[in-house]
């Protein structure tokens, strides 16, 4: 059966591996136990709702959620996002993200293709796991102000753990610490290796000349509910996740006549509200807020809730730069900080999180031209082409 699913049933807890304990350190060590057996009762308790790690800069991994981002704006985004949560807790848990998708629509179906890698650790590190996954996308023009957009992602995951370096509360002595072997059966593989499979899609519209653009979809992830168990006897499902959302760039302003969108210190103030709201395995959540840019500079600070035993919340506070290379390329630094406002996680140091994005809007793949410059930055009579640059 699936390892977690044992313990919580005989109440066995593990610790990580340290040397065997003396009768003079007997006493501190007892606390070090029962220390170590409370947080992982709490970290179990939270695992078994089998949520995926969060990023509370949505906004900047909009691929993770949702494959029908991929290629949605016309040239290259590369994204590398490093989230280290719950950082005054002895076990953090620490996750990284890099994504990189092109829009070229020389390619058949007109939409893009992208790279998805996530990992995380948990537990000392002692339980990992790995996606590896591809994106594809087509695009489904529709008018001068609307268009469609699916996607699906196909890849694998690994999840590993390293038995050795676990120990079990049955193998504690009061008085001589571990000195017995457990009674809990060995895994049957320390490696799990599977496919997985996601599928979504979105509607990107524009309003008042395009001032006001924005995206709203839906999305399915682990549609299959591959088996992540490291024992045979037994399936433990990866539950699936359904995603929704809703974000919004709003223009307060033209900028300087005859200027790109990308000159940065020439542009208007721009808004970017949005919500996402997500579902797996009875466990909702949801991330509301708005994040500004002007001068280069973003600000922004969102709210999230998610529905568990005792509802939990939390503020994210975001503040970035946006360097701009040239009228194709721009680089953007972003840091956002999680208070955890209520519930279980409150006074465990929230979340810290790093983003770093690199876009190059006029590159492509396909077709003799590779920088085939975004007519929406040269004219407004364009209108259709707005749908296809990058508005934030």
């Amino acid at each position: 059966m699936d390892m977690k699913r044992y313990l919580m049933t005989n109440n066995i807890i593990f610790e990580p591996r340290c040397s065997k304990r003396t009768r003079a350190a007997a006493g501190w060590n007892h606390q070090l136990v029962i220390l170590f057996v409370l947080l992982a009762i709490l970290l179990l308790g939270i695992s078994a709702f089998g949520q995926d790690p969060n990023y509370s800069q949505w906004l900047n991994t909009p691929v993770y959620y949702n494959p029908a981002f991929t290629g949605l704006n016309k040239g290259m985004r590369a994204k590398l996002s490093y989230r280290d949560q719950w950082p005054n807790l002895p076990v953090d848990y620490r996750t990284m993200y890099f994504s990189a998708d092109l829009g070229d629509r020389s390619l058949p179906g007109a939409g893009g293709f992208g790279l998805i890698i996530n990992s995380d650790n948990q537990s000392f590190g002692f339980i990992k796991n790995l996606s590896a996954s591809l994106t594809l996308s087509a695009r489904i023009p529709m008018n001068a102000w609307l268009s469609a957009q699916v996607g699906i992602k196909g890849g694998i995951m690994q999840k590993s753990m390293n038995w050795d370096d676990f120990v079990f509360s049955d193998q504690l002595n009061d008085r001589y610490g571990n000195i017995t072997n457990t009674q809990l059966p060995p895994p049957d593989a320390q490696q799990r290796l599977f496919p997985d499979f996601g599928a979504g899609g979105l509607l990107q519209f524009a309003a008042l000349d395009g001032m006001i653009i924005g995206t709203t979809g839906f999305a399915v992830d682990h549609v299959f509910e591959p088996d992540e168990s490291f024992y045979n006897i037994d399936r433990s499902r990866l539950p699936r996740k359904y995603v929704g959302h809703l974000d919004v760039v709003i223009s307060l302003g033209e900028g300087e006549p005859g200027k790109s969108q990308v000159r940065g210190f020439n542009d208007p103030l721009r808004l970017n509200p949005g919500i996402l709201y997500q579902n797996q395995n009875n466990l909702s959540s949801i991330q509301a807020g708005i994040n500004a840019l002007k001068y280069n500079i973003y600000l922004g600070c969102y709210y999230q809730s998610t529905a568990i035993d005792n509802n939990s919340s939390s503020l994210m506070i975001l503040a970035g730069y946006r360097y701009v290379i040239s009228d194709q390329a721009t680089v953007k630094f972003m840091y956002s900080y999680d208070v955890e406002l209520s519930g279980k996680m409150a006074g465990t140091g929230g979340a810290h999180e790093i983003s770093l994005i690199l876009e190059l809007s006029t590159l492509k793949l396909f077709g003799k031209n590779r920088y085939e410059e975004c007519p929406a930055l040269q004219s407004k009579e364009i209108k259709f082409t707005r749908l296809e640059c990058s508005p934030f």
